[in-house]
């Protein structure tokens, strides 16, 4: 069970995971993180980064340890990682590879609403998922292929790469059981987009938690 943090923003991870390496102030510090393509890794809100800084500082995680001004520029505050932060970095970093936590991908929000498409739509919009997968597979396995990093830092674009590579696989799946008709239940699924009539089976379900 993940614990709670005194910052949990995971914008706040990025940023510890980025001083770590050495004392950066907010403005290097979010080059960083577009350079290294973290946005992709998780959800970062940018305009945030500075409260986010400031909470970090303000629990002990990074302290200020220099600033500087260069010609006409505001003066810059350096920020350097603290005993307690790469303590929390480690933690939080452990947390996320060993724990399990619920997620709600859009993809898996549409496939809860399913039944409100009739089958030829679901089909033509998988047909299109898996075409958009393919050219992404294609992307980023080309990609890897001219990377010239140690995979230790890789490591998340390699789960990724095998997370579309599963989906894929599903979706074809899918696909597959609605084309050659073996989907459970796909006549009255069918029926009921064409005539309006919701078949018994889903009309129970749909009674289910209603009040009245």
């Amino acid at each position: 069970m993940a614990k709670p943090r005194k910052v949990s923003n995971l914008l706040a991870l990025a940023v510890l995971g980025t001083v770590v390496q050495q004392p950066m102030h907010p403005y290097e510090i979010a080059s960083v993180l577009r350079a290294r393509g973290k946005d992709e890794d998780m959800e970062i809100k940018w305009g945030s980064l500075y409260t986010v800084v400031r909470n970090l500082a303000k629990h002990g995680f990074i302290e200020v340890v220099d600033s500087r001004r260069e010609g006409a520029r505001p003066e810059r505050t350096i920020y350097g990682i603290t005993d307690v932060g790469v303590a929390e970095l480690r933690d939080w970093t452990r947390e996320l590879v060993a724990t399990p936590q619920p997620e709600h991908p859009r993809f898996k929000a549409g496939l809860s609403m399913l039944p409100a498409l009739p089958p030829g739509e679901v089909a033509a919009a998988l047909r299109e998922r898996i075409a958009s997968l393919e050219s992404m597979i294609a992307a980023q396995e080309a990609e890897a292929a001219t990377e010239d990093v140690p995979r230790l830092f890789l490591i998340e674009n390699e789960y990724e790469l095998a997370v579309r590579h599963a989906e894929l696989t599903w979706v074809r799946g899918l696909l597959a059981e609605l084309t050659n008709e073996t989907f459970p239940g796909l006549a009255a699924w069918r029926h009921w987009h064409a005539t309006g009539e919701i078949p018994s089976e889903y009309a129970e379900l749909a009674d289910r938690g209603s009040t009245e």
